[in-house]
């Protein structure tokens, strides 16, 4: 994350995530007409005239009211603006001046930080006058501005940029210059390819512990929790370090059955979800251990070895079952039995309310991240798979048989290897598994899918 940080506050439904989305130039925030959608805080990473910051997207402030979500979005807004260096608060131009507006105010005015007010919902210059009224909150100057529609973002950009704090040592520029393409930059990419964090996405039913699993790890009230099912919406990105090691967690939307969506909210979140198993590296997939696997966990276990990404399966509370000398093996058991299509991903039993077995939760991760990033040299590749078929040829058709010329590893994440053979309409789904288990026998791929291809020696 990068060292200036500026938080972007106000009231429910002024537009603070179409604004979010607008200034990162990419549709990460959820926005929907329906206020409240935004509950946790998102980041984002931004530029603007010579200065990358990260940017803030927050749930509306409302001291009002004693409902629990409510009370935890106004709290994560709070934490933003602590840690912000700049806010911008945003107000709607079109409602006018209202007590939640002047309330939030009092807030910012407290916080000692520079407060830039930005009047959204001035979607043509003529209506700019709309912006005057917001002066009596004593915050300085007011920007017009359209979230929606980019009028006077850039205005309210130079004024950001004018008030961040001066660049840490080290702080760059997206200008579009460097070494990429020379022999320099290769280095460098390799190099930091090496030290890029773990991307880990947390997914699974409404109400397994996802939420609280993030906080656990990450060592603060990070996303919220609460007993209503759908509680996180946006898929929420947590940087954090344990023992020397740099994680980037993801939490997200519980997975609930295709006729049981509410509305585009739902859908959106969804969306975002698999996106968010997309550009992870390991996926953890959660479990309720007091209930039963269900069919969306299946089609989530699907979806993520065709993605290629690493996979753990994770079965939290398990501290609120009652236990004998059978219960951990039989769960194992019927989840391998229910899941066989996955035989590869490793099982963490754990408890994210007392935080028991959490450290291995964290070291399975790591694993299954190297696991999915290993590279094998071709001459051990080769000599392995023709070692296999010299064991157990495969079945003769028509008097031909599968001869393997070379095998190489063409590439990691997830490892993928290109068998060159003389006939690949030899190579049967059968004797596909076969080899996939030899590799695995060979080598630790504990976590990862596989990818096999077979081509013709000639191509």
């Amino acid at each position: 994350m990068s060292s200036a940080i500026v938080a972007i506050v106000g009231r429910p439904n002024v537009g603070k995530s179409t604004l979010f989305n607008r200034l990162l130039r990419q549709r990460k925030a959820i926005v929907e007409s329906e206020p409240g959608v935004t509950r946790d805080r998102l980041y984002g990473v931004t530029d603007w005239a010579g200065r990358i910051f990260t940017l803030v997207d927050t749930g509306g402030l409302d001291w009002d009211g004693d409902d629990p979500i409510r009370v935890e979005t106004t709290r994560q807004a709070e934490a933003a603006i602590a840690e912000a260096d700049v806010i911008v608060f945003m107000v709607d131009a079109v409602a006018g001046l209202t007590p939640a507006d002047e309330a939030a105010a009092a807030v910012l005015r407290r916080s000692g930080k520079p407060v830039i007010v930005a009047a959204n919902k001035v979607d043509d210059v003529s209506r700019a006058f709309l912006a005057a009224e917001f002066h009596r909150l004593g915050l300085g100057e007011v920007l017009p501005v359209s979230a929606l529609h980019g009028l006077g973002t850039g205005e309210l950009l130079d004024e950001v940029v004018e008030n961040l704090p001066p660049p840490a040592e080290g702080e760059g520029l997206r200008d579009g210059k460097g070494e990429e393409g020379t022999e320099a930059g290769k280095s460098a990419a390799d190099a930091q390819a090496a030290v890029q964090p773990i991307r880990m996405a947390v997914v699974g039913r409404p109400n397994v512990g996802k939420s609280s699993l993030v906080n656990r790890l990450v060592g603060e009230e990070r996303v919220i929790v609460a007993d209503e099912p759908g509680t996180t919406r946006d898929a929420v990105d947590v940087a954090f370090r344990r023992g020397g090691v740099d994680y980037v967690i993801v939490d997200t939307a519980g997975l609930r059955k295709r006729k049981r969506l509410r509305g585009s909210v739902e859908r959106y979140s969804v969306l975002r979800t698999l996106r968010a198993v997309d550009r992870s590296d390991v996926v953890l997939l959660l479990f309720d251990a007091t209930r039963p696997p269900a069919e969306q966990d299946k089609r989530m276990a699907g979806y993520v070895s065709e993605a290629g990404r690493a996979l753990v399966l994770v079965v939290n509370k398990w501290d609120l079952v009652e236990k004998d000398g059978a219960t951990f093996p039989d769960y194992e058991r019927h989840l391998r039995r229910v899941l066989h299509f996955v035989g590869w991903a490793p099982i963490v039993f754990t408890s994210a309310k007392t935080g028991w077995n959490l450290e291995r939760v964290l070291r399975t991760v790591r694993r299954a991240a190297e696991n999915h990033r290993r590279r094998v040299p071709t001459p051990e590749v080769t000599r392995v798979f023709r070692d296999a078929v010299a064991v157990n040829p495969p079945p003769s058709e028509g008097g031909r048989r599968l001869r393997v010329s070379y095998v190489t590893q063409a590439s990691a994440a997830p490892p993928r290897f290109v068998f060159f053979v003389n006939s690949p309409s030899l190579v049967k789904d059968t004797y596909r598994r076969y080899l996939e288990a030899r590799a695995r026998e060979a080598w630790d791929f504990t976590g990862t899918p596989l990818r096999l291809h077979f081509r013709p020696k000639s191509s």
